[in-house]
């Protein structure tokens, strides 16, 4: 029996979702976090101490962090598929980039998210959000030149660090905001928009 606990509106669960799916794994979500709660229960937190979402459920097996989650279902269901490199320099860049989207882009695009998504127009902090909006732009940048010359982020071929930052860009390009002229960076976009699990699972409406 394989669960995911998540509400599906939640980045970090859409990656996950998208990853499963990918794969063609079966999985029943429920839904936890956010209007739902549920994630401050004792049984939630024994699952997953910090009390966030994505939870994975394996029988007895359980996991949390979703780049985590990534990996293992990578590893344990499709090793032999691009998503998780077996080369091991090919792997540590998607790892790479996998940490940087949480290290680097975690702050600055949830204040944009944060704010302007999820918060009236009254309360909104215009200048914090101003302020995310050029940070996170930079970083962007950095993806569409990481993207020279080649369709992922890693290289030729789909991994994770795409399924990390690819949920990510979908909120990027349709937030109403001024966004630095990324050419490459669209056009990767474009490509996932082609994947039936991404226009599916990530590429609805951002609430």
């Amino acid at each position: 029996m394989r669960r995911l606990w998540g509400r599906a509106n939640s980045s970090n669960v859409m990656k996950v979702i998208w990853l499963l799916e990918e794969l063609q794994l079966p999985y029943e979500r429920i839904d936890v976090g956010g209007p739902f709660g549920g994630n401050d229960t004792a049984t939630y937190r024994a699952m997953n101490p910090p009390g966030l979402v994505p939870t994975l459920q394996e029988d007895d097996f359980t996991l949390f962090e979703s780049n985590a989650i990534l990996r293992y279902l990578a590893a344990a269901h499709s090793p032999q598929s691009t998503f998780w490199p077996q080369d091991a320099q090919t792997r540590a860049t998607c790892d790479s980039w996998m940490d940087y989207q949480q290290t680097g882009l975690t702050r600055p695009q949830s204040t944009v998210f944060q704010g302007l998504i999820r918060t009236p127009p009254d309360k909104r902090d215009t200048k914090a959000i101003a302020r995310a909006v050029q940070d996170a732009g930079q970083i962007w940048t950095q993806v569409n030149t990481q993207l020279t010359g080649q369709d992922y982020i890693a290289g030729p071929d789909i991994t994770l660090c795409d399924f990390a930052w690819g949920v990510h860009v979908h909120r990027w390009f349709n937030m109403q905001i001024d966004r630095p002229d990324t050419p490459r960076l669209r056009a990767w976009y474009d490509r996932l928009l082609k994947r039936p699990a991404y226009a599916n699972h990530v590429a609805g409406p951002i609430t």
